[in-house]
Parts: structure tokens; C-alpha cells; sequence
């Protein structure tokens, strides 16, 4: 009788090599979401009231990116 092992532990797994799951994906497209929501509600704002959180219009991506895309 043959028999194999079909489970290939990850070795030096990185941010690209870790195995796909649905958990995964999921939590992917809800940081996405989140990302996009916040980009736009950042975008609406007038530039007084981006000053007065002391933001600019060039820094909303640098924002975005460092809070989500980590």
C-alpha cells in the first residue's frame, strides 16, 4: 500500500509565502475596505478641516499607508 504525505511545511515563510486560506482573503479585503472608506472620508474634507486635524491633502496617503498597509 503507498501512502504520501500531502502537507509541505512552509519554510521561511514571508508575507508572500504564507498559504493561501479564506481567512486570509477575508481579512485582506476587509483592510482594503477600511483603507478605502477612510481615503474617501479624508478626501471630502475641505482643506481648513483637514488643517485643523493636521493633515494636508499630500499626506492622506502616507496616512492611509501607514496605518493600514503595515
Amino acid at each position: 500500500m503507498a501512502a504520501f504525505d500531502s502537507f509541505r511545511p512552509l519554510s521561511g515563510a514571508t508575507t508572500f509565502g504564507r498559504r493561501f486560506s479564506i481567512t486570509n482573503f477575508l481579512a485582506a479585503v476587509a483592510v482594503w475596505n477600511d483603507a478605502r472608506l477612510t481615503r474617501k472620508a479624508l478626501s471630502r474634507l475641505s482643506s481648513r478641516e483637514l488643517d485643523d486635524i493636521g493633515l494636508t491633502r499630500g499626506e492622506i496617503e502616507n496616512v492611509i499607508s501607514r496605518h493600514f498597509l503595515r
